[in-house]
């Protein structure tokens, strides 16, 4: 009787446990089947386009090497320097995005009047069209008529032509792409501050810390986690600079900000050269993805995740 009962509650268990495998596979169903169709069947295709021609209009033709020849050495001066205005591009806009949206969220964690306005005016540029707030920055840098070139005369200097001259035009779209993300990010390290339990500031002031001292023994440790996941983010959308580039400056002048999704672009869209384009995507996703896995590995020692 004993064993006749513990093979039915055995079979019961194996019957409920194929359920909870079954409903499990379910739940995760759409992600895996989002995430082959729209990733892994495109990665996938994008290779092998990587060794054949095709323009849309016709079948894809094998042509082995070519496409590597034509993105590396051929068409190679455009495309370095595509990923030397990328490379660029990083180094400005993820540490100049950080800093100020770490102080705009240092300053609305204080006690202050109209908190809620400062949030959604920060928080604006991210719900407004890209292509509204790159034409008010194409004007902003206007040579003649633009408000920035005005305020730096009524100060007697001479402002510098933005969108003309290689080096500003590059500054340029980093200040405006900073300006753009802002808001986003000023939330996530404000909702990060809004996690620090305040006995901790309590017992550093019972201390004599100073403010900078909390910073930098409290705030930064306690904020590791979301300063790295913002870094992160921050350096993806960096790699994928086009849309505010492309509408104030096409690239311009002289390629000098030219950045690499651009590159894609045009290659696939307006030279109609997919085999090209995909080189240049592999090449995208190789640089984004070991960015990332030494992001990862770096933080392990660097991002405290006990809080």
């Amino acid at each position: 009787m004993k064993r006749e009962k513990m093979t039915v509650q055995a079979g019961k268990s194996s019957r409920y446990r194929r359920k909870e495998i079954t409903a499990a596979y379910l739940f995760i169903a759409p992600q895996i089947i989002g995430l082959t169709l729209f990733v892994l069947v495109p990665l996938i295709f994008a290779v092998v386009l990587c060794f054949c021609s095709w323009d849309f209009m016709n079948a894809p033709q094998f042509v082995g090497g070519r496409n590597f020849w034509n993105v590396f050495v051929f068409d190679g001066d455009v495309f370095y320097k595509t990923l030397l205005n990328t490379a660029i591009f990083i180094l400005g806009i993820v540490p100049l995005t950080m800093i100020f949206s770490l102080g705009l969220a240092l300053l609305a964690n204080q006690k202050l009047k109209g908190l809620s306005f400062y949030k959604s005016a920060f928080f604006m540029p991210m719900v407004t069209s890209t292509v509204a707030v790159a034409m008010v920055w194409y004007w902003l840098y206007a040579p003649d008529m633009g408000l920035i070139n005005y305020l730096l005369g009524l100060i007697g200097i001479e402002g510098p032509g933005w969108l003309a001259d290689p080096v500003w035009a590059r500054v340029a779209v980093i200040i405006m792409s900073a300006w753009s993300k802002m808001g986003y990010y000023f939330l996530l390290f404000l909702a990060g501050l809004k996690g620090i339990s305040s006995t901790y500031y309590e017992a550093a002031e019972m201390d004599g810390a100073s403010f900078w001292q909390k910073f930098k023994s409290i705030t930064l440790p306690m904020l590791s986690p979301v300063t790295f996941f913002i870094f992160v983010m921050l350096m993806i959308d960096a790699f994928n600079m086009f849309d505010l580039a492309y509408i104030m400056t096409r690239g311009g002048p002289m390629f000098s900000t030219y950045s690499l999704v651009m590159y894609i672009y045009n290659q696939a869209f307006q030279y109609f050269d997919l085999g090209s384009a995909s080189v240049a995507s592999i090449v995208l996703v190789l640089f984004a993805g070991s960015v990332s896995a030494i992001q990862f590995i770096v933080s392990k020692r660097l991002v405290n995740y006990d809080n």
